[in-house]
């Protein structure tokens, strides 16, 4: 059998061609989301390593893994709503302030005697419509604007935290319901429930990027605004929609929050931002909007907060995280473009 005979048939006039090269099939595997999962997957288990190694029994105990999964679960939330933003395009930078009005709004007196009154959902529902406020306003002013997200939210974090120390008077407001309390910090068979929000929110999330229309028009509005209004989409409104839903998501953490610290202050969510972009940016997410990934950001808030768990029981100050989150998030953004690189080159 001849040479020939392997080639593909080509067009007339056109050369044949032979299979991808090696080269071409390991940047299409990196590319590939089940490619950027096993790369995560592979981090975290070195980070757990690494626990073991230098810590031992005191990483591997149940109680420090459902430490990790606990002081994952508030960032991780705000993460899946970064995930639409910046996959739609988009960038926010008040995450963290947010967190803190929503928390300082639903504990002042007025809307804790409500909850007396009534039910402690009242204060649930005062953080969320607040969250969901502020993330319309950016909304708003992003895409009937015509401003930069990144003016926008700088804007926004500035105010929402001057916002919420006007209204706390810089002092700490003690969650006095007790209902709330029990409810978020409680577990469910062994497992605690502010996991279990997170695993809901990131299953949610899934399915709304990946198995439904306003999924698809998030990647198409991040991918080509231009194109994605020539085919009849409402760029306009659905980005607006996408900062709506982050801020949501920023209430229901400012919930979570609260419920950990049973507390509301204006010093919430300090520096929430850098984590959730990084565990976005880390888990696969494009900056450039039109590729994004859930299960990537899970992986990402994982790889984040084990990190932090490790360098806490080495006793390793703060500065030095700061150093290792830079250095991580500047490394992705590397390999993202790297592979991305890859993947085009035949």
């Amino acid at each position: 059998m001849t040479a020939q005979t392997h080639a593909k048939q080509a067009p007339d006039g056109a050369a044949p061609q032979g299979p991808p090269s090696g080269r071409a099939r390991i940047g299409a595997l990196l590319s590939s989301p089940a490619g950027r999962n096993l790369g995560l997957v592979l981090a975290l288990l070195l980070l757990c390593v690494i626990g073991m190694a230098t810590v031992g029994d005191r990483f591997g105990s149940f109680d420090n893994m459902m430490t990790i999964l606990r002081s994952a679960s508030v960032i991780g939330v705000i993460s899946v709503g970064m995930t639409f933003v910046i996959t739609g395009g988009g960038i926010d930078l008040s995450v963290g302030a947010i967190v803190a009005l929503a928390s300082v709004w639903a504990t002042t007196i007025a809307t804790q005697q409500m909850a007396a009154d009534f039910h402690w959902i009242v204060i649930v529902t005062t953080a969320l419509l607040v969250g969901a406020g502020a993330g319309l306003i950016n909304g708003l002013l992003i895409a009937y604007g015509k401003m930069a997200p990144f003016i926008v939210t700088l804007a926004m974090m500035a105010a929402a935290r001057g916002l919420a120390e006007l209204i706390s008077d810089k002092r700490t407001q003690v969650v006095t319901e007790r209902g709330l309390i029990d409810f978020f910090g409680g577990k469910v068979l062994g497992v605690p429930v502010l996991v279990i929000i997170f695993a809901l929110v990131a299953a949610g999330g899934w399915v709304l990027l990946n198995r439904t229309t306003f999924g698809r028009r998030t990647l198409a509005v991040g991918g080509n605004p231009e194109a994605a209004r020539l085919a009849g989409i409402d760029v306009r409104r659905h980005t607006t929609i996408l900062y709506v839903l982050l801020g949501l998501a920023c209430g229901l953490a400012a919930v979570m929050i609260m419920a950990r610290t049973t507390a509301g202050i204006a010093t919430h969510g300090s520096m929430y931002e850098l984590d959730a972009i990084a565990a976005v940016v880390i888990g696969g997410t494009l900056l450039s909007g039109g590729r994004g990934t859930v299960v990537g950001t899970v992986f990402g808030v994982l790889i984040f907060m084990t990190l932090t768990n490790v360098f806490v029981l080495n006793n390793l100050d703060t500065s030095t995280q700061a150093v290792a989150k830079g250095a991580i998030i500047v490394a992705a953004v590397l390999l993202q473009q790297r592979v991305a690189s890859r993947g085009s080159t035949p």
